[in-house]
């Protein structure tokens, strides 16, 4: 049976979710974990990291505040942000001030894959930390349990094939025994595709209307199979 790799945003759970909830959680409750967590060595390796990037060292750490803050407004993937973030969000997650959406297609579908004893693994831009923990938190429950694996940039890129090949040998589909073309990707992003089908990976288009309101069709799709729906979705036919 295939492997599924799949993306998150606009993929399993919506844009929506991380632009309108998780980065204005972190901005809004940045300057308070900094003063009651800014002395733990792992908050301090991050703050000082980007003190020498903002100040070239020594900084106040309400200057440190103001550049995360700055940096979340301009979406910057920077590793000590997505550190600092990550942290903030698990706050936020075991006090329950927020649980992760999924659409209920994607959950359903996850369980049912897992359940017929397939491999699940997710590629996201998110760090692994990040994505543990909206996985962990859905509106459906936890569902940590179906993945196997879990990816981020420290892979490489999304839209670079080389990151692709180095997923099919962690999963074990590129050692000369499997087929990389066993692996399907799903992704909202066509590049993203595009690039996984360089790699030799079977490739699905997930084009949500709540995510993409004008459907993204013919040319437009790269010829990638195209999905509004996990519903539409035929791995072992894809």
């Amino acid at each position: 049976m295939r492997t599924i790799l799949t993306d998150i945003e606009g993929t399993t759970s919506s844009i929506s979710f991380v632009k309108d909830v998780l980065f204005p959680y972190a901005r809004r409750e940045l300057p308070r974990f900094v003063r009651e967590h800014g002395q733990e060595p792992e908050v301090r390796r991050w703050l000082d990291a980007v003190a020498i990037e903002a100040a070239g060292g020594i900084c106040s750490d309400d200057v440190i505040v103001e550049t995360l803050q700055g940096w979340i407004d301009q979406d910057r993937k920077h590793t000590a942000l997505k550190a600092l973030q990550g942290m903030l969000w698990a706050d936020g997650y075991r006090s329950g001030d927020y649980t992760s959406h999924i659409y209920p297609d994607a959950a359903a579908a996850l369980r049912r894959w897992h359940e017929e004893g397939r491999s699940l693994a997710v590629y996201s831009s998110g760090s692994v930390p990040a994505q543990k923990l909206l996985y962990g938190y859905t509106e459906a429950g936890d569902l940590l349990p179906v993945f196997g694996a879990f990816f981020d940039t420290e892979v490489g890129g999304k839209r670079e094939s080389g990151s692709y090949r180095r997923i099919t040998e962690v999963l074990g589909h590129g050692s000369g025994k499997h087929d990389p073309g066993e692996i399907v990707f799903l992704s909202d992003v066509v590049e993203e595709l595009d690039a996984a089908r360089e790699a030799g990976l079977r490739t699905v288009l997930v084009d949500r209307r709540e995510d993409y309101p004008q459907p993204r069709t013919g040319e437009a799709t790269h010829g990638h199979p195209r999905v509004e729906s996990f519903a539409e979705i035929r791995p072992d036919d894809t």
